[in-house]
């Protein structure tokens, strides 16, 4: 599938003016320290989406961020090594992340049982709800990592409802087995989820 030409319609900087902007709300999806450079599960240059989400926050008037909030003990690490464990270094925010402009913080994977990779399976609300009672209908993702966590919570947003966006330069993946990021693309692009680009911050 080809992300960098016929798919890749406009830039955020071609929407700021744009009425949907003011109804839309920019997801920042698991941007934590375990999922970057050092941290216990990291994505490769996971740290330099954190600029380019930065430069783009002052364009929205709602900003959501997830983080996974894993309990010490969840089978969730049956499968991934040791991660997110709530209170932790590890969990906290990536320290250049501005978190002054974040407006609601979603946690996920709190239970213990394998949950917590879309931001809409999050057990403190129920965000699709929450997103429409303050007449949000559009989401702009970004964040870590492509094919785990930006998928599945881009995919809840389109069949709840939303216009769904993917920032392309704001998104990094794992690519744990070869073409995975190239899958979760397609699929994503398969339900009409679009993908455009930020810019450069």
């Amino acid at each position: 599938m080809n992300t960098q030409g016929k798919d890749l319609k406009t830039s955020i900087s071609q929407l700021t003016n744009d009425k949907n902007l003011a109804s839309a709300a920019l997801m920042i999806i698991d941007v934590q320290n375990d999922f970057c450079p050092g941290g216990a599960l990291p994505v490769p240059e996971g740290n330099k989406v954190v600029p380019v989400i930065n430069s783009m926050m002052d364009k929205f008037n709602f900003i959501v961020a997830t983080r996974d909030w894993h309990p010490e003990q969840t089978v969730h690490f049956d499968k991934w090594p040791v991660h997110c464990v709530r209170k932790t270094r590890g969990a906290a925010f990536h320290p250049d992340l501005d978190q002054t402009k974040i407006d609601k913080v979603i946690s996920k994977g709190t239970g213990n049982k394998d949950d917590g990779y879309s931001a809409f399976e999050t057990e403190e609300l129920d965000l699709s709800a929450f997103l429409k009672e303050k007449g949000i209908g559009t989401l702009y993702f970004t964040g870590l990592a492509t094919e785990y966590c930006v998928k599945a919570s881009a995919l809840d947003a389109a069949k709840n409802g939303f216009k769904t966006y993917v920032i392309l330069d704001a998104i990094r993946g794992i690519d744990v087995n070869p073409g995975d990021i190239e899958k979760a693309m397609k699929e994503m692009s398969d339900t009409g989820i679009e993908f455009i680009k930020a810019g450069s911050p």
